[in-house]
């Protein structure tokens, strides 16, 4: 029996599906927190906090030198990888479950090889236009049949449906972004700069919709915990997977984050999981591992966190 055949798992597996946990979880700890505080402020509080959270590791490992030559990159790509996408899922997920949120998730990798493709001329291989194609299909199917059985609200879950997807665009333009501006930035120099940027493109909308009756203590335990965990924990685990893994091992935490958020949804929202929701996940899922080059290429990519 060869070595290879005996060997253990990689010590990356575990931290790979802890990373995959939080960030299902996100979408729950999101539908908690929007419930009392409202898109914007639940938005704004997760990346404040998640900035008061790593910007201590920041300062003790010295790298504040390296924030201040490369701030305006940084800043820039928070607003465009966490402001803006963080409040289009808060809204979203009042309106739709946050399983089928978390499916629309998945399709950050499609549009990140679309980008890459436009942006930085990243070449497509006809295996991976034929995986766009599929995931864009499975969106389509998914789009087409959900709202009837999966929304809060009816009448705007083709709307939410419609934030999920231009906020996965905006992880999409973030990666090429981050591939064009921000090579050579330490990792934790970017995850500390890139939420402080946000928290400064959310600070007047967050305060401006504060809500006028005081969250209670179960909102507030969720605006921390999606902070803490599913933003600045998650952040580091995920530059260290790409350091560890790489960074197409990386990208793969996406199609298994799904799965975790609809078991929350189910256990402790009460969220019904059709099988259209998750046939069309699978198509979207088969879809994205063709397009990023996971099968039959060697190709990387590189996604922005949730």
């Amino acid at each position: 029996m060869s070595p290879a055949a005996t060997a253990a798992p990689p010590r990356w597996v575990g931290e790979f599906v802890l990373l995959a946990a939080l960030w299902g979880a996100s979408f729950l700890f999101m539908r908690l927190g929007a419930a009392e505080f409202g898109p914007l402020p639940t938005a704004g509080l997760r990346v404040g906090l998640a900035t008061l959270f790593l910007w201590p590791l920041l300062v003790r490992r010295g790298q504040w030198p390296a924030l201040r030559r490369h701030w305006r990159p940084v800043l820039l790509g928070g607003v465009i990888n966490s402001a803006i996408p963080f409040a289009l899922y808060a809204w979203a997920v009042m309106h739709i479950t946050t399983g089928l949120t978390s499916i629309l998730n998945a399709t950050v990798p499609l549009f990140g090889a679309l980008v890459a493709w436009v942006w930085l001329g990243d070449r497509i291989t006809r295996l991976r236009w034929l995986g766009l194609g599929l995931g864009f299909v499975g969106v389509a199917l998914l789009a087409w049949r959900a709202p009837a059985g999966a929304g809060f609200k009816t009448a705007h879950a083709g709307w939410a449906m419609a934030a999920c997807l231009l906020a996965s665009l905006c992880y999409a333009v973030a990666a090429s972004f981050a591939r064009r501006h921000l090579q050579g930035v330490p990792p934790l120099v970017t995850a500390t700069g890139s939420q402080l940027g946000a928290t400064l493109g959310l600070a007047l909308p967050a305060i401006w919709c504060w809500p006028a009756q005081m969250p209670g203590p179960r909102a507030w335990a969720a605006v921390v915990a999606i902070a803490v965990l599913c933003t600045g924990i998650a952040y580091i685990l995920y530059f260290r997977l790409i350091a560890r893994a790489g960074p197409s091992r990386a990208l793969a935490v996406t199609f298994l984050a799904p799965v975790f958020a609809l078991l929350y949804g189910a256990l402790f929202l009460h969220e019904s999981v059709t099988p259209w929701m998750v046939g069309c996940g699978v198509v979207i899922v088969c879809g994205t591992v063709l397009s990023t080059g996971l099968v039959g290429s060697r190709a990387g990519g590189q996604a922005a966190g949730r």
